[in-house]
């Protein structure tokens, strides 16, 4: 026996049907969030431990042998003296850098037209408030790097965004959820590219490898401590040999 389902339509453009896509949207949104900060957390905490136990130690070693190399070059010099060899050519004077950066006059056109379009002062609630006084806080500062195309990006973006749509008639509130939609799957698609950037990094990799590694009862971390205590003094002992 077959049982006919309707499927969901996802064309439902009534404003009952975008407003559950735009509550769907915005639970994923959240949802999403969440995971990100927490896979962020996750990542920070570990990279903070690994500095304390294992980065300290690398710096050291790293030291060591700058200070072995720098031994094993004055020795070479040394005896280039004492054979009287010619004096190597100094190094030649790094280019002057270019001149500094001035704000263009369309950079402050453009600064005028962003204040007069999204100033804050003209919310009508807080909610809109809110959202223009953040884009003003990043318009001032490309304003004072004289970043032209973050500000032409910031008055695109309020201009397509759903609190630029004025009116309460059902063709603007169709408007308003169209824009929100495409607001909250661009959001989404921000995150999945940075969950996946955050993921495909080095520091990730290596805390998989550690929290793998752990389950089975092996410390990663403790045994790359030991291997570079066991450097550090191999090399100390070497360097106090040459000075010696």
């Amino acid at each position: 026996m077959t049982t006919l389902v309707r499927a969901e339509s996802r064309d439902d453009d009534s404003l009952e049907g975008l407003s559950a896509r735009v509550t769907r949207l915005e639970a994923d949104l959240r949802e999403r969030t969440e995971t990100v900060e927490g896979v962020r957390s996750g990542l920070e905490a570990f990279r903070i431990r690994y500095r304390q136990d294992v980065g300290l130690l690398h710096e050291q070693l790293d030291a060591l042998e700058l200070a072995i190399a720098e031994a094993e070059l004055g020795e070479l010099a040394r005896k280039l003296d004492e054979a009287g060899p010619e004096a190597p050519p100094l190094p030649s004077a790094p280019a002057p850098e270019g001149p500094a950066r001035f704000t263009s006059d369309a950079v402050r056109k453009l600064f005028r037209d962003v204040a007069k379009t999204i100033h804050p002062d003209l919310a009508l609630d807080e909610h809109t408030r809110h959202r223009r006084h953040a884009l003003m806080i990043e318009a001032n500062k490309a304003y004072a790097r004289g970043d032209e195309e973050q500000l032409r990006w910031i008055l695109q973006a309020w201009q397509r965004s759903p609190e630029a749509v004025q009116g309460s008639d059902p063709e603007a509130m169709r408007l308003r959820f169209v824009r929100r939609i495409a607001q909250l799957e661009e959001q989404l698609e921000g995150l999945s590219t940075e969950l996946a950037a955050l993921k495909d990094s080095p520091l990730w990799e290596l805390k998989v490898m550690v929290d793998q590694a752990a389950i089975r009862g092996k410390d990663i971390v403790r045994d790359m401590v030991r291997r570079l205590e066991r450097d550090i003094m191999a090399a100390t002992n070497r360097l106090d040999a040459m000075r010696g």
